[in-house]
């Protein structure tokens, strides 16, 4: 197999193109959006991953070593919905803004004051799915930790054409991976560690029972 006309377009007919539309968001932890909601959304991004590099000088040369990830956009994902006329997806994000910091709440002198700062739980993640032609998922990513950072404003035109409207929510969270609890996904290393568990426990019922039978000996000695 090379790299010719022919090859692209055998690989170009078994594997596809992945399309602009072809990613569903299926949920935004926190919110009581649904599939009813998520279908109104126009546009948003899967994000990316850098890792830190770090230069280590010898000899006139600079080694370049792999650090930690790098969550850029952790700061702001952006999702793009239609403004439907019921306002209720608009109203969710603003419910979730006031559960951080409601300026009419009563606080301790009557006052409005602050809700929940604490770090969001993994409770609070965002599921972003990518489909194929058929609309089969076919790899999920999950944004963990997730918090309502700003709502856009909505620009009306009162001399305008009725043109349909949008608006930005955008949330903040801490990293994302291919598990919903937070996790490596490799399979493989989570039956390395059962085994290794199991091989521990074993190596240590070994040493009881051989504990045990050196007990034996002496008294029959």
């Amino acid at each position: 197999m090379g790299q010719g006309l022919q090859d692209f377009y055998f690989q170009a007919q078994r594997r596809g193109f992945a399309r602009d539309f072809q990613l569903r968001v299926v949920q935004i932890g926190g919110t009581a959006l649904t599939d009813s909601d998520f279908v109104m959304i126009k546009s948003t991004t899967l994000p990316g991953r850098d890792m830190n590099v770090h230069t280590v000088p010898f000899m006139g040369l600079n080694f370049q070593l792999p650090g930690a990830p790098i969550f850029k956009g952790a700061d702001g994902w952006n999702v793009k919905f239609h403004a439907t006329q019921d306002f209720l997806i608009r109203e969710e994000f603003e419910r979730l803004q006031h559960e951080i910091f409601d300026e009419q709440k009563s606080g301790a002198a009557g006052k409005g004051g602050s809700g929940d700062l604490s770090l969001p739980g993994f409770d609070r993640n965002i599921q972003v799915d990518l489909i194929d032609d058929k609309l089969k998922t076919i790899r999920s990513y999950y944004l963990i930790g997730c918090f309502i950072r700003s709502i856009s404003d909505i620009n009306y035109n009162l001399q305008g054409p009725g043109q349909p409207l949008e608006f930005d929510a955008v949330l903040a969270y801490q990293y994302w991976t291919r598990t919903p609890d937070g996790v490596s996904g490799n399979i493989f290393d989570t039956i390395g560690d059962v085994a290794n568990t199991i091989g521990k426990v074993t190596g240590s019922l070994g040493g009881v029972a051989r504990a045990g039978s050196s007990i034996l000996n002496a008294f029959r000695g």
